[in-house]
């Protein structure tokens, strides 16, 4: 089984085309994917918990 994929905070706000500063306030909002810190201080997204969010973000058709 592979490796799950940790995505860095600027990969994430590139998949989603969002500025850092409108996912932070988003952030401060309650919403957005689960994020972790590492020693270090930077920040990421595992895949698996970006693709649950955004799927929780996913409108219904409309007929």
């Amino acid at each position: 089984m592979p490796r799950q994929r940790h995505l860095k905070l600027t990969e994430v706000l590139e998949e989603i085309d969002m500025s850092r500063a409108a996912f932070y306030r988003m952030r401060a909002r309650g919403k957005g994917p689960k994020l972790f810190k590492l020693p270090n201080g930077q920040l990421r997204v595992r895949r698996s918990d970006l693709d649950a969010w955004l799927s929780l973000c996913e409108e219904p058709a409309h007929h």
